[in-house]
Order: C-alpha cells, then sequence, then structure tokens
C-alpha cells in the first residue's frame, strides 16, 4: 500500500509545478518589451503512478514539470526571413534609385541638362547672325563647356553614389562577419546546457533574434537537426547539429563558422567606375562568394544591383581563335554582345575571362565588317590553354539585369560620343576665320600626360582600336572643348570648306550645327534635347517598380510579424490570467499540505495505538 504520508508527496508535487509555472509567467511578464523574447510556458504532466497492493490498482503520485519550453512555430521563422531578405533588397534599390534621380533633377531650382543644351543652341542663333563677332563665338564655347562641365559634375555624383555603396557593402560584410562568430558561440553554449538535459531558452532566442537581422542582409537558409547517438538511437541526447546558410552556401556549421573577406579590384570593370570597387571571397579560401545571381535577395544584393548594374548589358561572346601576338597571344572573339563603339564600356585595360578564368589584357580592336574583337592578351597560352578555349565563352565583369551607376554612366557616354562625333564631323568640313581646316570642337582630355583625344583616328565604319585615338577614349569624366578653341574663338568654324572655297558666304555650317538640337537623331531615335527624358524615364520606372515592391514587402512583413507575435509574443492579459491561474492552483496545493498536516496530527498524536 502507499506510504501514509504519500499525500504529502503530492500536495508537495503540486507546490513545485505551479511555483515553477508562477516563476515561467513572472519571467514572460518580465520580458514583455524584450527585443527577440520568446514566451515560455512551463509543460506539465502527471507523475508516473504508483502500483499499490489494493483493489483500486495504481496510485497517482502528484504532478511533474518535464520542461520550459518556448511557444515558437519555424514555419513564421522561415517566412519572415523569406520576406525579410526581398525587403532588404527593394529598400536598398529604392534609396539608390532615388539618390540617381537627383542627378537628373532640371526644375526651377537646379539648372540641369535641358536648360544648359538649350542655352547652348541659343547662343548658337548669335553665331548665325554674327559669324565673325567673337564675342558671340566665344559665348557657344562657354556653354559648350557648361555642357561639358554638367556631364563631368554627374559622373563625380554618380562615383560618389557608388562608392557609398561599395562602402556600404563594407559594413555589411562586417556585420555578416560578427553574426556568424556570434551564432557559432551562441550554438556551443545551447549545445552544453541542453546536453545536461534543460532548454537553453534565452540563448536560443538571442539566436533566432541575430538570424532575423541576418535575414535582412541576405537570403538565409536554417537547418537544424538532433545529435543521434548510434548504440542509443532512441535516446535523445540533447545536442543538435546547426546549419546556417546564405546565398545557398554554409556560413555556420555548429561550432565551425566562415568569414567574408573584401578585396578590392586590381582592375576596373567599366571605364567610369570608382576606383578600388570590392569584390567578396571565402576568407582562406579565395573562393568567390556571388550575391548578383537572379534567385539571390537581400540588401547586400541591393547594393550589388546598384553598385554593379549594367541592365544586363555586359560585354560576352564566344572565342573564335586563339594566336600568337608580339607581347602575348591574341583572342578573337565572335557574336560579340556589343557592337557599337558608343556603347563600349570595357576598359583598355583589363581582366577578361575566358572559360571561366582570368586573364590581362593589354588592350583590344573591333572588325566592323566581321563583328569580331581581337584581345591582346599579356601572357602566351600553352598549347592545351588555347585548344580548350575554341568555341568557349568570353565576357568581362558580368552581365548584372540592374539599373545601377554603370548603366547611367554608360548611357551618359553613349549619349555623349554621339553627340561629339555628330558635332565634330561638322566642324571637321569647314573652316575657321582664317581659312585654315578646323579641329573637333569637343575632345577628351587625357589624364595621364595632359594631352587631348581629338580623335583623329575615328572610323567611320565602326571599327577601332584602344591604341588609337578614337571616341572610345570620349567619356563623361574627361569631355571638354578643345583647348585650342577655348584660347581662339577663331578656330571654330562657322563655313564649311566647299563654300569657303567658292567664295559663298552663308551659313548652312551653323544651320546643320543647329540640328543636332532635336532633328538629329542621335539617342533612342531621338534627338539631343530627348537625352534627359530617356533618363529620367528609366528612372522613374526603375524607382516606382522598387517603391511598389518595396510597400508590398512590408505589407507582407507586417502581416507575418502580426501571425509572429501571435504565436510568440507575450501578451500581458494572457499572462495576467495565467498568473491568477496558477495563484489559485499554488493556493489550493498549499491549502491540501494543511489539511493533511492537520490529519496526521490527528493521527499521531491523538489516536491511540
Amino acid at each position: 500500500m502507499a506510504s501514509t504520508f504519500f499525500g504529502l508527496t503530492i500536495a508537495g508535487s503540486a507546490l513545485n509545478s505551479f511555483q515553477a509555472a508562477v516563476n515561467t509567467t513572472a519571467n514572460n511578464i518580465a520580458n514583455v518589451n524584450t527585443a527577440g523574447y520568446t514566451r515560455q510556458q512551463a509543460i506539465r504532466i502527471a507523475a508516473e503512478a504508483l502500483r499499490v497492493n489494493e483493489r483500486y490498482g495504481m496510485a497517482g503520485s502528484g504532478v511533474t514539470t518535464t520542461e520550459i519550453t518556448q511557444t515558437r512555430d519555424f514555419y513564421y521563422d522561415v517566412k519572415y526571413w523569406e520576406n525579410s531578405a526581398k525587403l532588404g533588397l527593394f529598400e536598398a534599390k529604392l534609396y539608390y534609385a532615388q539618390q540617381v534621380e537627383d542627378f537628373l533633377l532640371n526644375d526651377d531650382t537646379v539648372k540641369g541638362f535641358v536648360d544648359i543644351l538649350g542655352e547652348m543652341f541659343n547662343a548658337l542663333d548669335d553665331v548665325k547672325d554674327k559669324p565673325e563677332d567673337r564675342d558671340a563665338r566665344q559665348s557657344f564655347i562657354s556653354k559648350s563647356q557648361n555642357l561639358a562641365n554638367f556631364f563631368s559634375s554627374m559622373n563625380v555624383g554618380l562615383t560618389r553614389l557608388q562608392e557609398d555603396c561599395n562602402q556600404e557593402i563594407c559594413t555589411q560584410v562586417d556585420q555578416i562577419n560578427g553574426i556568424a562568430q556570434k551564432i557559432a558561440l551562441l550554438n556551443k553554449q545551447i549545445n552544453v546546457i541542453e546536453l545536461q538535459g534543460v532548454n537553453a531558452n534565452e540563448l536560443r532566442d538571442q539566436r533566432a533574434l541575430l538570424v532575423d537581422e541576418l535575414s535582412d542582409l541576405v537570403e538565409v537558409d536554417v537547418k537544424e537537426t538532433d545529435v543521434i547517438d548510434p548504440q542509443y538511437p532512441n535516446v535523445r541526447t540533447g545536442a543538435t547539429n546547426y546549419v546556417l546558410k546564405i546565398n545557398g552556401q554554409t556560413l555556420v556549421d555548429t561550432f565551425d563558422y566562415r568569414q567574408l573577406t573584401y578585396v578590392a579590384r586590381e582592375k576596373k570593370v567599366n571605364q567610369s567606375d570608382a576606383d578600388g570597387l570590392y569584390d567578396l571571397y571565402w576568407a582562406g579560401d579565395n573562393i568567390p562568394f556571388s550575391v548578383t545571381g537572379k534567385g539571390c535577395t537581400g540588401r547586400l544584393k541591393g547594393l550589388f544591383d546598384m553598385r554593379d548594374g549594367n541592365n544586363d548589358e555586359g560585354f560576352s561572346g564566344i572565342i573564335e581563335s586563339v594566336r600568337a601576338g608580339d607581347t602575348g597571344d591574341i583572342v578573337r572573339i565572335k557574336n560579340p554582345s556589343i557592337t557599337d563603339i558608343n556603347n563600349m564600356t570595357m576598359m583598355d585595360d583589363g581582366i577578361i575571362t575566358l572559360n571561366n578564368k582570368d586573364y590581362r589584357y593589354s588592350g583590344f580592336t573591333y572588325d566592323a565588317e566581321t563583328k569580331t574583337y581581337e584581345f591582346h592578351l599579356k601572357r602566351t597560352l600553352s598549347v592545351d590553354e588555347r585548344e580548350d578555349l575554341n568555341n568557349r565563352t568570353a565576357a568581362i565583369g558580368e552581365s548584372i539585369d540592374a539599373m545601377g551607376v554603370p548603366y547611367y554612366q554608360a548611357q551618359c557616354n553613349s549619349f555623349l560620343r554621339e553627340f561629339a562625333k555628330q558635332l565634330n564631323n561638322l566642324q571637321r568640313s569647314g573652316v575657321d576665320l582664317d581659312g585654315l581646316d578646323a579641329g573637333s570642337f569637343f575632345v577628351a582630355g587625357n589624364a595621364a600626360d595632359g594631352s587631348e583625344y581629338d580623335f583623329s583616328d575615328y572610323d567611320a565604319s565602326g571599327s577601332m582600336s584602344t591604341f588609337k585615338n578614337d571616341y572610345y577614349k570620349l567619356t563623361t569624366s574627361n569631355v571638354k572643348v578643345a583647348t585650342e578653341v577655348m584660347k581662339n574663338p577663331d578656330r571654330m568654324a562657322t563655313i564649311s570648306k566647299e563654300d569657303y572655297a567658292n567664295g559663298v558666304a552663308n551659313q548652312k555650317l551653323v544651320e546643320e550645327m543647329k540640328k543636332l538640337y532635336s532633328e538629329v537623331k542621335m539617342f533612342r531615335g531621338g534627338g539631343a534635347n530627348e537625352f534627359l527624358k530617356c533618363l529620367i524615364t528609366d528612372n522613374s520606372v526603375d524607382t516606382q517598380k522598387a517603391e511598389t515592391l518595396y510597400k508590398n514587402f512590408s505589407n507582407i512583413s507586417e502581416t507575418i510579424i502580426q501571425k509572429r507575435m501571435s504565436i510568440s509574443a507575450v501578451d500581458e492579459d494572457e499572462e495576467g490570467l495565467d498568473m491568477l491561474r496558477f495563484q489559485n492552483s499554488y493556493n489550493l496545493a498549499s491549502k491540501m499540505v494543511q489539511t493533511l498536516t492537520e490529519m496526521y496530527d490527528r493521527l499521531i498524536l491523538e489516536t491511540g495505538v
């Protein structure tokens, strides 16, 4: 039969169990406003019954608190992480797209491209009326230099924006590394505690909060599995394996973690890129970490999209042949993605990827007739390397489907080259006031030696070479009015060579120059005056898309958070009810102890034996 004092044991188990429940409720109330805290509950089960030698069989032995668990649903954690990465992606893209918009303003507060171009061509009217007036010529030249200054200023602004993206990438990578280290340490602490048979709830909350922070930066995938003892597969060890992946690559594996490092590029990918842009690698093994894939999400991808995005218009082609050159092999590339000199963004001295391997080159040429490129490598390849390259892919940088800084830089360069070419062709067809052949009006400054590229090697067929004086050299960073024209306005042509030779004094050349404003197609089928509208349209569409998606994912995030909090968050009303319920249960257990004590007093002290 059961012990005489068995009732006290049962009542005592109730006191202990409801004391644990009250303490858990108190802990929940204390952390009602603690970030990342998950509501806890004490799990109670009936204690193991005892077999007694009585007709009623087994006697209950009270209640036992088996564990204190978290009320958390992993499903909503996953949904939150997935949505957070998308939210971070479009928040970053929206912010920088709005920054680009500031460079395209042209209103009452900012004198932009439209006003500057209009002033330039208005000044040309005075030149037409008074072609020999030095003041009229100087005014047009000054307005033209203002246009060049506008593009130079835009280049500076976009470059700074690219540098800001680059610096923020460093900050985010440092944050990812810090989170990885903290999670690995928490994994160790959690396993040490849970091997003893208890739940490390607070440490798990800290770990989950870190994953929440990480999910804003990159796409995360978490998998936690129990460690099984092969000799006792049905016995829970308490230890777990915790694997955290970012963009499909392992960042944390239980106690081990990897670190990302950022390395400045040796060579620019695009002509107008800022210096020192970073690429990401896994520290130690130097394996690239890519975040620009179409399936990737997260704030880090948004930053790369805006820093490197070229609207999927990067250079690529197929290797046709490899032959020996003077200083290294020459690689011939067919089916190129870029066939217009205006759209060429590749560096004249850079790195080309051939069959997924990087090679340095010292320059390249383009044959418009065969539509093939020849890149001059800086080293000689082996026979096996040459054979392996045949009909393989070639690329410079990545083609990223986003309108980032390189895209807008490339659009400005494309317009500028065509506009300068059209104006220079007209100028070269005329003579100055002294009857001498005029030269290029717009030139490109050579930062290396202070000289100027006047594009004297320009080939009207469309062929080009980086080793020659061609329009490929012209970018928004170096455009200017020719120094000889700035110093001597008489060098500007206003009459064609033919009319001058025939003694005809007319201003047909100036009339042709005026047509460049709107009548001559030079950018996407429109005149020079349509250029800014095209860029504003691009930016508006991109900004509106990012803003719409950002709002959509913000709304989804709020819904997920509400669902998540309905399960995991501490509800003050609910905790208040639990407090009263457990208090009443504790009081009843105390009353039972008192009652049993009185019974034992009667039994022991007042009953004769």
